[in-house]
């Protein structure tokens, strides 16, 4: 039966289906046997009623579930006799089902995975950033950790950089309150890298009981964007200062840090063991986006729109859900699929164009390397062992990593192709520390 398919374009076929109605009377026959036993007519007891009675007034129904049946029965074969990759529904055209009494033709019109033309990876240049790590990243390391076992203790005077204070606020905007932390103190340390740091220079200089009122422009770009282009006054009450007190580096914080020794220099050793992983890490995270932004880029092909559709309405579940986490209402959010489309297109492109690569390339992740990345996964458990161990009980729990494996291979691919761009980075600003 196999059918000649119609190319349209590069993603729309066509094909034309023929129904032939004999091998099909004895369903439809059965159909009404089955109807007529619970059928509710007139003047007839269930299951009583003439054949006749019972054709006429469920005819065109029964004739037409069965004639759709067989037409999708018919599709299906079509596609898997020609190996069609089909996106989305198909397009389906006949005569009015219902009128039906002889052999009748079908066209049915749908869309197809692209084709994914051949890339020139030679066209392709990764920046592959080179990191050297110091004494200075291990100590600033160590500095950070240090800040976060500090204690803090009430002192009686002026407040300065790394204090903490406690505060009282309210926020004014056009005249209006806008944010208030009413009876409750809030805390923050001056001077956080996290922080505003016009903010907090307002408050060095304080003392408890202190008051102040200043006013604080925010520009056009500011994050949150309610507070962008805008002119806050805010009135501040010092509640407290706090000063910060850090741990010393000994034997104790060594072994807070889980080195059973206690030995300070054996805690520095496995801190830089540590940051060697987290830039090699970091370093394959940026090849990866680099190569992602790539590919998406140099494949051309068009997109189904189904698909684009698809991922659009997808992205905007996602959305939703994750705003009501926060505690935003769907019905308030107005959200529409066309606003996601610019990046479901770039997702789906991607998504086709790494199913390409794998396939041609044979490029699926082995089960070593799948069981590697488990093991990767584990090691931030308590128990690694017992991480391993759900992993494997159950298929589907395997996808995630059996996913990531095979998008390494990818990398890897793609990285060995193409032009390699050496870049050399201190850890801060592979880190992202110095924004």
């Amino acid at each position: 039966m196999t059918q000649a398919v119609e190319k349209i374009s590069d993603i729309e076929r066509k094909v034309k289906g023929k129904i032939i109605i004999a091998p099909l009377e004895n369903e439809i026959k059965q159909r009404f046997i089955q109807v007529s036993k619970n059928a509710k007519i007139q003047g007839f007891r269930p299951g009583k009623a003439p054949m006749s009675i019972i054709e006429k007034q469920y005819g065109p129904d029964i004739r037409s579930e069965v004639y759709s049946r067989a037409i999708e029965n018919q599709f299906g074969q079509i596609v898997q006799e020609n190996k069609l990759n089909i996106v989305g529904m198909p397009q389906i055209n006949h005569d009015p089902l219902p009128e039906i009494k002889d052999d009748f033709e079908f066209t049915a019109t749908f869309e197809v995975v692209p084709d994914v033309k051949d890339i020139d990876y030679k066209k392709i240049e990764i920046s592959q950033p080179e990191v050297k790590l110091t004494n200075k990243d291990v100590d600033a390391t160590i500095d950070v950790m240090l800040k976060q076992r500090a204690t803090f203790k009430k002192v009686d005077r002026a407040s300065k950089l790394g204090d903490r204070v406690g505060v009282k606020l309210e926020s004014f905007i056009d005249g209006k309150s806008a944010e208030s932390t009413g009876s409750q103190t809030l805390n923050f340390i001056l001077g956080d890298k996290n922080r505003l740091e016009v903010f907090d220079k307002e408050l060095v200089g304080l003392k408890a009981s202190d008051m102040k009122d200043f006013e604080i422009y925010y520009p056009k770009d500011h994050e949150p964007a309610q507070l962008a282009d805008k002119q806050v006054k805010y009135s501040v009450v010092v509640n407290e200062v706090n000063e910060m007190e850090l741990p010393k580096i000994d034997a104790n914080f060594a072994k807070s840090l889980g080195v059973d020794s206690g030995d300070v220099d054996e805690m520095k050793k496995q801190i830089e063991e540590s940051l060697a992983e987290e830039v090699e890490k970091r370093v394959r995270l940026k090849e990866k986006d680099q190569v992602f932004v790539e590919l998406v880029k140099h494949a051309k092909f068009e997109l189904p729109k189904s698909i684009i559709d698809n991922e659009s309405y997808r992205l905007m579940q996602q959305m939703i859900e994750n705003m009501e986490r926060q505690g935003a209402k769907a019905k308030d959010l107005k959200l529409e699929p066309s606003m996601f489309n610019e990046r479901a297109e770039q997702t789906a492109r991607l998504r086709i164009v790494l199913a390409h690569l794998v396939e041609k390339e044979k490029l699926h992740a082995t089960e070593e390397q799948v069981k590697s990345k488990i093991e990767e996964f584990s090691k931030s458990y308590d128990e690694p062992e017992k991480a391993v161990q759900w992993f494997y009980e159950k298929q589907e729990r395997l996808n995630e990593p059996a996913a990531l494996a095979t998008e390494d291979n990818v990398v890897n691919f793609v990285i060995k192709a193409c032009k390699i761009k050496k870049e050399k980075v201190s850890f801060d600003e592979l880190m992202g520390n110095n924004q």
